[in-house]
C-alpha cells in the first residue's frame, strides 16, 4: 500500500497582514510555526515506523520552514520544487487583498475558464498553475517511494490530490478540493486493485 500525505502550510505572515499570497514570499507566524511542529509529530505517529518518507516541498518560505519542521521529526531532507508554488498572482503579490480586489476579473461560470485572464499583470492563468502542480506530481511520482509527504499551498495541495488521482487537468476548470491552512490530507493506492483513494481531506484536528 502507498500512502501520500498532503501537507497545506499553517498560517503564514500574509494571511494576517491581509496581504495576497500567491509568490508573495511570506513567513509563518509564530503559531504558524508552532503548529508545522504538530504537523511534524502527527506524521511521525501515523507513517509507519520502518518507513522513510518521500519529503518534497514547495520552495517558498512559508512551505520550506512546514518542510523543516516534518523532515525534524523523520530525520531527513526535504526536496524542494518549485512547481508546488500557490498560483502566482504576478503584480498582486505582497499587495493588500483590496487592492486585488478591485482589479480581479472572476472567470466565467462555463466556457473557457482554464485560459480565462484575471486582469493582473504578471499572473498565472489557472491553466499555467495546473500544468505545473501537475509536473511536479509526475516528478514526485518518478521517485520510488511506498510513503509521500507533499507540503503545498491552499491552493495547490487540492491539484497535488487531483494529479495523484489521475483527474484529468481539464476537469479542474471546475472541480476542487478544499484543503485548509496547517491540515493534513490522506491519499491511499492499494497493492491488489490499484486504485487511488482520498482517504481523508485537510485534516486539522491532529489529536489522534
Amino acid at each position: 500500500m502507498e500512502r501520500v500525505y498532503v501537507v497545506t502550510h499553517p498560517e503564514a505572515s500574509h494571511h494576517v497582514d491581509g496581504v495576497v499570497g500567491g509568490w508573495f514570499d511570506s513567513h509563518p507566524t509564530e503559531p504558524g510555526l508552532e503548529r508545522a511542529e504538530e504537523i511534524g509529530r502527527y506524521l511521525r505517529r501515523v507513517v509507519p515506523g520502518d518507513a522513510t518518507p518521500q519529503l518534497v516541498s514547495s520552495d517558498l518560505l512559508r512551505t520550506r520552514q512546514t518542510a523543516d519542521a516534518v523532515a525534524v521529526a523523520f530525520g531527513i531532507d526535504p526536496v524542494l520544487d518549485a512547481g508546488l508554488r500557490e498560483k502566482s498572482y504576478g503584480v498582486a503579490g505582497g499587495r493588500p487583498q483590496a487592492w486585488l480586489a478591485e482589479r480581479f476579473v472572476p472567470p466565467p461560470a462555463t466556457g473557457d475558464r482554464l485560459d480565462h485572464v484575471e486582469g493582473i499583470e504578471g499572473a498565472e492563468t489557472m491553466r499555467q498553475c495546473l500544468e505545473r502542480v501537475y509536473g511536479a506530481v509526475r516528478r514526485i511520482e518518478a521517485e520510488p517511494a511506498r510513503c509521500r509527504i507533499v507540503v503545498a499551498h491552499g491552493g495547490t495541495a487540492g491539484f497535488v490530490v487531483s494529479a495523484w488521482m489521475g483527474i484529468p487537468l481539464e476537469a479542474c476548470s471546475s472541480a476542487r478540493f478544499r484543503t485548509p491552512s496547517g491540515s493534513v490530507t490522506i491519499l491511499e493506492q492499494d497493492d491488489h486493485f490499484h486504485n487511488r483513494s482520498l482517504v481523508a481531506l485537510g485534516i486539522t484536528d491532529l489529536s489522534g
